[in-house]
């Protein structure tokens, strides 16, 4: 077991580290990235999970969203803050089949490296992790077996390459297209962010709610109605926007529309059963109305 280092706090605010050395299933992530002043708590996680993976991870938008409930709009949004700082990577290529793939590089220390080549096949790093410049904080935590000689500047050797190629994503990761289709009701769920930004809703709840939707209208409902009753009264703090308009979809669903009367048409044509020479409307085959009377004269007689 490693030795524990409590590090003693300068007053009584503030964090307190408790940090055991790690000799197994760790990753070494710079302060630069940890502590960004620009990265989103989002993107940084992310960083820091992507850079954890082995070679050949696959990360695309559907393939993190279905591991992290963010969902795939902010996940995307993460990964392009990262490409936007040079964390990550992506570059789409068409390979000798004419299929195109997306390549991803993920740089634990951006600037610090080149990009491997895409078409060489490096042999794996035996510690991908290892941080191939040190990291200028000095207040950070001591490195498992530090090298003080290793030189600040990547490795020239090409067999030492810090970065394996990874092999292409099968994902296209910039799809941000929302999978669920443009019914009415994914339109009324989208739009209500116009209404109030609190309502900004992701793909998984928009596929989720619709179904509700379309039970009201299912029981004539019109969408302005509904737009109304889900937007009505919101509290001042909202926590889960989702959660809330589920609750009102299924516990303020109008009842079934009354079923409408039928309406009949006019009596079927029906010719006279006596003579059978006179043609008049009625619902039932008979005798025409001269020859009921004739009839009805005869029995009087």
């Amino acid at each position: 077991m490693g030795t524990q280092h409590l590090s003693a706090p300068v007053s009584g605010a503030g964090v307190i580290h408790a940090n055991v050395t790690h000799t197994t299933c760790y990753t070494v992530v710079g302060n630069h990235l940890t502590q960004h002043e620009h990265l989103s708590l989002t993107a940084i996680g992310l960083a820091v999970h992507i850079q954890s993976l082995p070679a050949g991870s696959r990360i695309g938008v559907k393939c993190l969203a279905e591991r992290f409930p963010e969902g795939e709009i902010r996940v995307a949004a993460a990964l392009r803050e990262l490409e936007a700082h040079g964390y990550l990577s992506r570059n789409r290529e068409r390979l000798p089949s004419g299929r195109i793939v997306t390549r991803t590089v993920s740089y634990n220390n951006p600037g610090a490296v080149e990009p491997p080549e895409p078409d060489g096949d490096p042999e794996p790093d035996p510690d991908p992790d290892r941080d191939p410049k040190p990291d200028p904080d000095p207040d950070r935590d001591p490195e498992p077996d530090p090298d003080p000689d290793r030189d600040p500047e990547p490795d020239p050797d090409p067999d030492r390459d810090p970065e394996p190629d990874p092999e292409p994503s099968r994902e296209p990761v910039r799809d941000e297209t929302p999978a669920a289709p443009p019914t009415p009701a994914v339109e009324l769920l989208l739009g209500l962010r116009r209404h109030d930004a609190r309502f900004l809703l992701s793909e998984r709840d928009v596929r989720h709610l619709a179904p509700a939707v379309d039970a009201w209208f299912a029981r004539g409902a019109a969408p302005d109605a509904v737009r109304r009753t889900l937007l009505a009264g919101l509290p001042d703090t909202l926590k889960h926007p989702a959660g809330l308009l589920s609750h009102r979809l299924k516990n303020l669903l109008p009842p079934p529309l009354p079923a409408a009367p039928l309406v009949q048409g006019p009596p079927p044509i029906q010719i006279c059963v006596t003579c059978e020479e006179v043609a008049f409307r009625a619902w039932e085959p008979g005798p025409c109305r001269d020859c009921e009377a004739d009839a009805h004269a005869a029995v009087a007689a």
